[in-house]
């Protein structure tokens, strides 16, 4: 008599699970619902969209001049496809984008239900942290439309499900296209990186962080040979930005006018309304201080528990990128994007916690952009100050949630 397949067999530890493709299904359903729900007038009565920007970048790419070389472009290089697809279909640019960027979303919830997979999740947390995922645009709003983040989202949280699967050079480079296409997700590298040494050996380790070097170097190489000022400028133009009026520093600096009547000067530049002058300047650099240390320390608690833990990997990289979103001196909205497809994967109260706190920030930030953003532009007007305010605090409030010790239990 044949033997039943291994993969119709009880789990080993007695849980049932959750089908991982009856998963993916309804959770893009319940994304595709949120998404119709995104194109309603509520949320588009009042857009701040960047479309314009990409739909120039596409198009100068279809007429055959090369980025960084013909035109300037503020982008790593992995990001130009999604810029230049959308004008190769008939249609709309707006339309071709918006169903490439929904395919981005549902990519990530396809890499979240394989990472849960791993993680032997329970069908309560399945079920949950997809769902979470799904719904959140309508938490955050309108931004998720005209930008192109859940592009690196996805890609970041496909290179850590990935890792979590034992695919670590798989992973390592999904993880270099991510970096290539908004930098950010380079704060998962040493995370990972620890992780498959722990599993599977330093020469494993070696091979993988090469790939994931390879990738990225395939994607700039081009690019710096035909136009190696052109890239430089670019990584010069991101590095050097002012503090912007969103971020955690701008918000106490603002806060500080109101209360104590500080004088502060508001500037449009490098595609953001920043606070300039000595003190924002000064403020910026502190935070960026701020930023690499809190960074550095989420990886030196990593580094000092099991780093063979996939459930430590997954806290790890979503406090990686809280980090990176809460204290640096740009903090846009888009940016709370890169968070959802990894903190509902975090388990059990801590993961309820933190995912809690992150919803908190997406709706806090909907309720300001972009209909009420030029309040706080122009005039810093208490009630979006209060709003922006608080957003920043909570995601600092989110970071300490991923990161707080479990209490130790002692017998009696």
């Amino acid at each position: 008599m044949a033997t039943r397949s291994a993969s119709w067999s009880p789990p080993a530890d007695g849980r049932r699970r959750v089908p991982t493709a009856l998963a993916v299904v309804v959770a893009v359903g319940l994304f595709l619902t949120a998404w119709w729900g995104l194109h309603r007038d509520f949320f588009v009565r009042e857009q701040i969209s960047d479309l314009p920007v990409y739909r120039s970048y596409g198009q100068a790419i279809s007429h055959g001049r090369v980025p960084y070389r013909d035109f300037d472009v503020e982008y790593p290089p992995a990001a130009l496809p999604l810029f230049a697809l959308p004008t190769l279909g008939p249609g709309s640019y707006s339309g071709a984008f918006d169903r490439l960027i929904w395919l981005c979303g549902v990519a990530a919830l396809a890499c979240m239900a394989f990472a849960l997979r791993s993680l032997r999740a329970p069908p309560a947390r399945m079920w949950f942290a997809l769902g979470f995922a799904a719904v959140a645009p309508l938490a955050l709003g309108s931004v998720v439309l005209t930008r192109f983040d859940l592009w690196p989202a996805a890609l970041t949280v496909g290179a850590l499900a990935a890792v979590l699967a034992g695919r670590s050079r798989l992973g390592l480079g999904v993880l270099g296209l991510g970096i290539a296409a908004k930098v950010y997700p380079v704060v998962l590298a040493p995370v990972l990186l620890l992780h498959v040494w722990r599993r599977r050996g330093a020469r494993e380790a070696a091979i993988a962080a090469g790939v994931g070097a390879a990738v990225v170097a395939g994607c700039f190489v081009p690019f710096l040979v035909v136009a190696p000022d052109g890239v430089w400028a670019s990584v010069v133009r991101q590095t050097t930005r002012p503090l912007q009026i969103e971020s955690l520093g701008a918000a106490a600096l603002i806060v500080a006018h109101h209360v104590g009547g500080l004088g502060l000067t508001m500037r449009t530049g490098f595609g953001s309304q920043n606070l300039v002058g000595a003190l924002p300047h000064d403020v910026g650099r502190a935070l960026t201080v701020l930023q690499v240390l809190a960074i550095l320390g989420v990886w030196l608690w990593f580094w000092r528990g099991d780093t063979g833990s996939r459930e430590r990997v997954v806290v790890a990289s979503a406090a990686s990128v809280c980090a990176f979103v809460a204290l640096g001196k740009v903090l846009s909205p888009q940016f709370l994007i890169w968070l959802v497809p990894l903190v509902p994967l975090v388990r059990g109260r801590r993961g309820l916690v933190a995912s809690g706190l992150l919803a908190a920030a997406l709706v806090l930030t909907q309720l300001w952009f972009p209909n009420r953003y030029w309040w706080l532009v122009y005039g810093f007007h208490t009630r979006e100050t209060i709003l922006v305010a608080a957003r920043d605090v909570t995601l600092l409030a989110l970071l300490a949630a991923l990161l707080w010790p479990r209490p130790r239990v002692t017998e009696a």
